[in-house]
């Protein structure tokens, strides 16, 4: 059973033409629900298209034809499978179509790198299509606020009052690790839960902002997903009153999206992927916005290939990290793969005491609560 299972998946990978040859080491036909997972992959994988006489004449795959094969897709394949071969769709065949049609997109699967595809190319989605394209990208956003938000403003709450504790009890000013840690004692072990008798709040206070976070962010087109990823957390930051967040995108010239923090949709929208890097220009900007830089964590979003002047970048960042900023470098925001970025800046700047390093998503809060704790607690990135 085992080697006809093995036998299937090669049918399926290596496809028709290898039928024969595997019927011989004792594979069996595809049954009826294999025949349609083949066809479904073989529109995106097969080689029709290469050799002139396939079905498809090279004009590629017709509108009624497209929405079958969508259907096709989600029922035969994981999310996480239908994400990958929506992806190949795009970038091997140039199904751009896909990001046009309002039933498309309806039928599309969310995924972060065709949300970046379709907000570098948002400019050309035709009308009848451009709700449906905010509409997509605002699945996008609710995804990513259901990994985050709640982290971020654990976060947030964690480091700025880490010491600080009320008597004034507060669902959201719960200092959860402290509460546990202190009650551990009274464990019933019958039940398997913890009976507090005691609660730990944190000390919530009416002073203005304690900290001063600013995202400066690469808007070019390698930095994509972590330009989506970088965007969204900055719209959760700007909902905490404890937090002065500023949010900036830059590519050759430098925009201020903070005034479009109430909708992340919008400040999406407003990140034009694509174009040259002036990162030092950008940095400068930020400058402007630092009024206490003991306060102040400025979080670089960028890869660091600098179309700019890289040694006065250089000098601008080593003082700022001088004068008392907590200045981060964020190489890439993503779930996979090592990013490809300057190594040698980033050698550079590390020397000034600059971390430069990916980050995964879901490590984000970590790294936010270490940030905004100046350092006390160690986040130590992925390598």
């Amino acid at each position: 059973m085992e080697h006809q299972e093995t036998l299937k998946r090669w049918r399926l990978i290596l496809g028709a033409e290898a039928q024969q040859r595997l019927e011989s080491y004792g594979g069996t036909p595809l049954s009826a629900e294999d025949l349609l997972m083949d066809s479904a992959l073989a529109e995106i994988y097969g080689s029709s298209d290469q050799s002139g006489g396939g079905k498809q004449g090279g004009k590629g795959i017709s509108k009624p034809h497209l929405t079958r094969w969508l259907g096709d897709l989600r029922t035969l394949f994981a999310p996480m499978e239908v994400q990958i071969i929506q992806r190949d769709a795009i970038e091997r065949k140039g199904m751009k179509q896909l990001l046009f049609e309002p039933e498309m997109l309806e039928t599309l699967e969310p995924d972060i790198s065709t949300a970046a595809m379709l907000l570098t190319l948002k400019d050309q989605v035709p009308k009848n299509a451009k709700e449906h394209a905010r509409a997509y990208i605002a699945k996008i956003v609710e995804e990513i606020n259901r990994r985050l938000a709640d982290n971020v403003r654990r976060a947030v709450t964690a480091s700025l009052n880490r010491r600080a504790h009320s008597p004034i009890p507060s669902a959201s000013a719960l200092d959860f690790r402290m509460t546990v840690r202190r009650n551990l004692g009274h464990y019933d072990t019958e039940r398997k839960i913890l009976l507090p008798e005691k609660f730990y709040f944190f000390e919530r206070t009416a002073k203005s902002a304690a900290r001063t976070v600013i995202l400066d962010i690469d808007q070019s087109g390698s930095m994509g997903e972590s330009a989506i990823f970088s965007g969204v957390m900055g719209c959760i930051l700007a909902g905490i009153r404890a937090v002065r967040t500023h949010i900036v995108a830059f590519d050759t010239n430098v925009t201020d999206l903070t005034p479009l923090c109430a909708d992340p949709v919008d400040l999406l929208y407003g990140i034009q992927l694509g174009g040259g890097t002036d990162i030092n220009k950008s940095v400068a900007y930020c400058e402007t916005l630092i009024t206490e830089p003991a306060k102040t964590v400025l979080f670089l979003v960028t890869d660091l290939y600098e179309g700019g002047n890289r040694a006065a970048l250089e000098r601008r960042l080593a003082d700022l990290k001088e004068s008392g900023v907590q200045v981060n470098v964020i190489l890439a925001i993503s779930d996979s793969g090592t990013p490809c970025y300057d190594a040698s800046f980033a050698g550079k700047l590390a020397g000034y005491g600059i971390p430069c390093f990916a980050c995964p998503p879901d490590r984000l809060p970590e790294l936010l609560e270490s940030a905004l704790s100046g350092g006390s607690k160690v986040f130590r990135p992925e390598k």
